[in-house]
């Protein structure tokens, strides 16, 4: 469970206004020293993550923000990461001092929660330090709000119970890789190309959750190189699907037989963790962009890049090549999504393996509100070299 990667971990977000006890929270509901505590207001600098198992539910990851009501230079900085951690949150909590009570920064937050769909707890601390009369008046404001001391285990055990049961409620089961793709039983030739970009001695996280997949759906997968597709293909019978990397797709479409389904690592995590319907409409756009057109290239990862860089190198020599236009490409990586997207025609993101669905889905959501195209590696490409149609013909989307 510890090994969990972040990205498939349910995101829950802890806000407030600084001094509200939002790490003192953390730390009771971890049972753990993790974030550091003090009572100068301002403590916490940078968002805290802090992964563990919530039983039932599974793993998930704690984050511990900034104070919303920080100031100065550097407070509207701190501001600025905690605002951005709601695109990725899943699940808030909106903590609360209860001698503090600041309406104003509460009301803006929830509309940050509204605006990314984000389903909330609020949490009333300090509850010890006040009379029962004052809690019972503050209960008929605060509705459906939760009074805790993070000194008092038994508040702390409700607020537990509270969130499973809001996760339960409020969070859709997450869309398998394959596992409704194809049947029990079935065959799956996954291809990974072996190069430079490959890591040494493994394989990457998107190849090692789609086998992952499979052995949770009962699919026998069968890895191979391109270079030795061919022979698995002749070897296997009844193959029902095969997925590559985006990169050789082309030389992937050559070999399979039209007769067994194809798409990609990347195809399947836009319909996995965004929304495949959204990316293959983006795409549409490609032919249409205008010579010098400002393309933002998001990638959800941090790594060096080489002369085979999928999406620093290859797309954008593909994408120049089939439109016969410049192109001024910007990248972005992690969480440095930019929320106002002015200038760009056009933005193209990873397979996201390595975010969480809701950072997606906020993506999507900032660029449908600027009215801004958005699509993805391996829709692009499957675009680029004429193979669209095939590659999504197992999702029976039109």
């Amino acid at each position: 469970m510890n090994n969990t990667p972040n990205s498939n971990r349910i995101h829950i977000g802890i806000y407030g206004k600084r001094n509200a006890g939002k790490s003192s929270l953390l730390n009771a509901i971890v049972g753990q020293e993790t974030s550091l505590v003090s009572n100068v207001k301002g403590t916490t600098t940078d968002p805290v993550n802090k992964p563990m198992e919530l039983i039932p539910i599974g793993p998930v990851l704690f984050i511990d923000t900034a104070g919303l009501d920080d100031e100065g230079e550097l407070g509207n900085l701190r501001v600025e990461k905690s605002l951005k951690v709601i695109q990725k949150t899943e699940l808030a909590l909106y903590l609360m001092d209860i001698n503090d009570l600041d309406q104003e920064i509460y009301k803006n937050t929830l509309q940050y929660f509204k605006r990314f769909n984000i389903p909330y707890i609020t949490v009333i601390n300090k509850a010890d330090t006040v009379s029962e009369e004052k809690i019972n008046e503050l209960k008929k404001i605060y509705k459906d709000s939760i009074f805790i001391s993070t000194n008092n285990e038994k508040d702390i055990e409700l607020l537990k119970q509270s969130l499973i049961k809001k996760i339960q409620n409020n969070l859709e089961k997450e869309t398998p890789l394959v596992g409704d793709l194809v049947p029990y039983n079935g065959k799956v030739i996954l291809v990974v190309p072996i190069d430079s970009e490959a890591p040494k001695g493994r394989i990457i996280l998107p190849q090692v959750q789609v086998i992952r997949d499979c052995l949770d759906n009962g699919i026998k997968s069968y890895v191979v190189r391109d270079t030795e597709l061919e022979s698995a293909i002749e070897d296997l019978k009844d193959t029902d699907l095969v997925v590559t990397d985006s990169q050789a797709f082309k030389k992937v479409s050559e070999i399979v037989p039209d007769n067994i389904k194809l798409t990609s690592f990347s195809i399947l995590f836009s319909r996995t963790k965004g929304e495949l319907l959204e990316f293959v409409k983006g795409v549409s756009t490609v032919e249409n962009l205008r010579d010098g057109a400002k393309i933002l290239i998001g990638e959800s990862c941090t790594h060096n890049s080489t002369h085979e860089d999928i999406g620093r190198v290859k797309i954008p020599n593909l994408m120049e090549k089939f439109t016969g236009k410049k192109f001024d490409f910007q990248f972005k990586t992690g969480h440095d999504f930019p929320e106002d997207l002015g200038g760009y025609d056009l933005v193209i993101h990873c397979g996201a393996c390595m975010v969480n669905k809701k950072t997606v889905e906020s993506r999507i959501r900032i660029c449908r509100e600027q009215n801004i195209p958005i699509t993805n590696y391996g829709i692009l490409l499957a675009f680029l070299t004429g193979i669209l149609d095939r590659s999504i013909e197992i999702f029976n989307v039109k």
